[in-house]
């Protein structure tokens, strides 16, 4: 058999899948910035005495933007198989871009608000645009590991986040940081407006049905086993969203609760990111080779363990380490099952099912933080406080074991790919 070509970037003259690569890594570490740098800029709002906010305003204020996010990724999936992958990673990437605007110009809490909702829209509805073409472009043995490099720029705008914060917060204050959350309205756009193509599976799509692209229902997930696949995949999503949001929220509290000092306490939290990119390229380089259902279980349970061993004392060294694998296994997971998901349903439902899917890793980011605040308060002890964080990886390492395979059937007539029962 002969090997596939690989389209080379006109421009460029390189594999335009790298292009596409390069680029959307660029847009997901801004997303990633763009959301956790609200946490390293909550003590500087709450010291701005004309806001007068409390921190269950804060806690709030962040709910918004998951919020938000949930609205984005639903709507993603509908407008990516209409106007196509391309014009809604732009309109995205261009909203989330002029909210941080408004949020560093915000003269009062009001205005902020609504420039984090308007945020987490866009936040929301990038990545399964950019998941989507990512895969599209990518040589199918290398599409989990195209994703996986592409999404793991959210754990590196969150390293970047609390590193630029740490560096201009106390001399300059929290609007530049939100400032520099909009950079992408002057860099990335014109980059992905000149040098990201449109996907060919959806322009072949387009083609065939005489470009009339009529998006695939939402009903079309939840049929026979299709729809079996997508509830295990939106229940995987929303046990990996509670773990990731509420840890990177609450670990450093949580370890500080345990006696170590502030500086070593957010070391955890850059350990668990660290690990997150980790956890990301490797499981995405055996998921191309093996099949990403065991490598997603596997890593699921590695955050188990590693979770619950959190509330054991034991020496510091031994505790950085640990935190370093639940990385691995919390955020690692996440970023490889966008790659599963991608590849696991047909061309003409992979919006679709990357838009569902990733809504429920929203609302579980939204019930996770409001967990560990409960557990915090609920004088439960670290045992019990990371116990609970373990059961959900538990919960979602048995949702992802038991996806069932799902076989394409040849193109149809309107040059879809359907799906059929195996």
């Amino acid at each position: 058999m002969s090997t596939p070509t690989i389209p080379r970037h006109p421009v460029l003259n390189v594999p335009t899948y790298r292009v596409v690569v390069a680029i959307n890594f660029a847009v997901i570490v801004f997303d990633g910035y763009d959301l956790i740098v609200y946490g390293s800029t909550v003590p500087a709002l709450l010291q701005k005495q004309s806001w007068h906010l409390t921190s269950v305003d804060a806690g709030h204020i962040g709910s918004i933007a998951l919020i938000g996010m949930f609205v984005g990724a639903l709507l993603s999936g509908s407008l990516t198989d209409r106007y196509g992958r391309r014009p809604v990673l732009l309109a995205s990437l261009g909203l989330y871009s002029l909210a941080m605007v408004l949020a560093a110009a915000a003269p009062d809490p009001v205005t902020f608000v609504l420039a984090r909702g308007i945020g987490g829209i866009g936040f929301g509805a990038v990545v399964p645009a950019a998941v989507a073409i990512t895969v599209e472009w990518a040589p199918e043995s290398r599409r989990n590991f195209c994703s996986a490099v592409m999404t793991a720029g959210f754990a590196v705008g969150g390293i970047a986040a609390a590193g630029v914060a740490m560096w201009l917060l106390p001399v300059a204050g929290f609007r530049i940081l939100y400032l520099i959350g909009a950079l992408p309205i002057v860099t990335l756009v014109p980059l992905v407006w000149w040098l990201v193509p449109e996907s060919p599976a959806y322009l072949n799509r387009r083609d065939a049905l005489a470009d009339r692209v009529r998006p695939t229902p939402i009903t079309a997930l939840l049929r026979g086993r299709t729809g079996v696949a997508t509830a295990l995949f939106c229940a995987a999503n929303f046990c990996v969203g509670v773990i990731v949001f509420g840890l990177n929220t609450w670990l450093p509290h949580l370890m500080a609760t345990a006696g170590f000092p502030i500086r070593s306490a957010l070391l955890f939290q850059l350990l668990l990111n660290v690990g997150a990119i980790i956890g990301a390229i490797a499981g995405s380089i055996i998921a191309d080779r093996t099949g990403a259902r065991p490598v997603v279980t596997w890593m699921f349970l590695i955050a188990a363990v590693c979770i619950s061993l959190l509330g054991v004392a034991m020496p510091a060294a031994a505790l950085y380490s640990i935190v370093l694998f639940a990385g691995v296994g919390a955020t690692g997971t996440q970023i490889v099952m966008f790659g599963y998901v991608a590849t696991h349903f047909a061309a003409h439902l992979r919006a679709r099912s990357l838009g569902a899917t990733t809504s429920f890793a929203r609302l579980g980011g939204v019930a996770g933080p409001t967990l560990g605040a409960y557990l915090i308060t609920s004088s439960l002890g670290l045992f019990w406080s990371f116990g609970t964080f373990a059961m959900f990886a538990l919960i979602g390492a048995v949702a992802a074991v038991f996806v069932p395979t799902l076989i394409r059937a040849p193109k149809s007539a309107d040059g879809a790919l359907p799906v059929r029962i195996s």
